[in-house]
């Protein structure tokens, strides 16, 4: 389960919640320009825009979570267990395994307009990485320093791609019916409510906050996206950097997963791993961990952009503590 968006008070932050059960050693990961990207079935590229995002390192290939490039383009996978479908190999079409996506889209492009230009000749494949890795169910959020954002699914009548006017993305079910399901929540509000019951009933704000009373509160993937909506609709914009960054990372721990909560299989559960977030606009990285809630930069304008190497950041997991006394 995974929760993303794109917030855009001033600048534009796009990132996500990536929740599972397991961690995979995943490290923050700049894809400099001239590192050699080899697809399966496409001619490399060994000139592109450079990137930033959390990746698995894999024998020197970034398979990345989610990532944003120099340009101010980013793009994450989140799961779509049951409904995601990759196919064979198409004449004629751009075969791009599932793994290789992001670095094909993000390589490439610079805007969702762009995006949607490569996606037009494209053909997600069911190809694996290797034998040990196999594919995953995904689809992708797209979204661009404009604040315009897309959603990509494959489903088993093919690809779909669609306008994102709300900016966020979670799971199951498919993108059209999670926005169908935001007209049963038009009444919910950060205000207090109005008594529509019954003008003959006097009733009794007892509480604040009963204008969100009803937002739903599951770890389900439906409830988070109304949630992290609704908190990212509702977010106040700042003037600073940082406070607005430190509301990004607000909204999404709206959706974040506690351990314990969301139960997997006999004493395993799924929990928020990290939650990260890449301003479009200057290139800069953010990311917090489980365990550790400060927020880490990393500034991709700081490095070597026009290498061949990767440039890796092992994440920050521990928790640290300041005392005062």
């Amino acid at each position: 389960m995974c929760s993303s968006i794109i917030f855009s008070p001033k600048d534009h932050y796009f990132g996500r919640n990536l929740d599972l059960e397991i961690t995979f050693g995943q490290q923050v990961i700049i894809t400099p320009r001239d590192y050699v990207f080899k697809f399966s079935d496409m001619p490399e590229i060994d000139h592109h825009y450079a990137m930033v995002g959390i990746a698995l390192n894999a024998g020197g290939y970034p398979l990345y979570f989610d990532a944003a490039n120099e340009r101010g383009l980013g793009m994450g996978g989140l799961n779509y267990p049951d409904n995601a479908i990759y196919y064979d190999v198409k004449e004629g079409k751009d075969n791009i395994a599932s793994f290789e996506f992001i670095p094909w889209i993000l390589s490439q492009a610079a805007t969702v307009e762009e995006a949607k230009k490569l996606l037009a000749k494209i053909n997600i494949t069911k190809k694996n990485f290797s034998d040990k890795m196999h594919v995953s169910p995904l689809h992708w959020i797209i979204a661009d320093k404009t604040g315009a954002s897309i959603v990509v699914e494959t489903d088993a009548d093919g690809m779909h791609v669609y306008d994102n006017p709300v900016g966020c993305l979670t799971n199951n079910p498919q993108f059209p019916k999670q926005l169908f399901n935001l007209n049963n929540y038009q009444d919910v509000s950060p205000a207090m409510p109005k008594n529509n019951f019954s003008s003959k009933i006097n009733m009794d704000g007892y509480s604040r906050g009963l204008g969100s009373r009803n937002l739903p509160g599951g770890m389900d993937a439906e409830s988070r996206f109304v949630r992290v909506a609704f908190n990212k609709f509702n977010a106040p914009v700042a003037d600073t950097e940082e406070e607005n960054i430190d509301t990004y990372f607000h909204i999404l721990q709206s959706a974040e997963q506690q351990k314990g909560l969301d139960q997997v299989g006999p004493d395993s559960f799924e929990y928020t791993i990290y939650s990260d977030g890449t301003n479009l606009d200057k290139g800069i990285f953010y990311y917090t961990t489980y365990t550790d809630k400060q927020i880490k930069v990393v500034d991709m304008n700081k490095e070597d952009l026009d290498s061949k190497d990767l440039i890796t950041f092992d994440m920050l997991t521990k928790t640290c503590f300041n005392y005062q006394n």
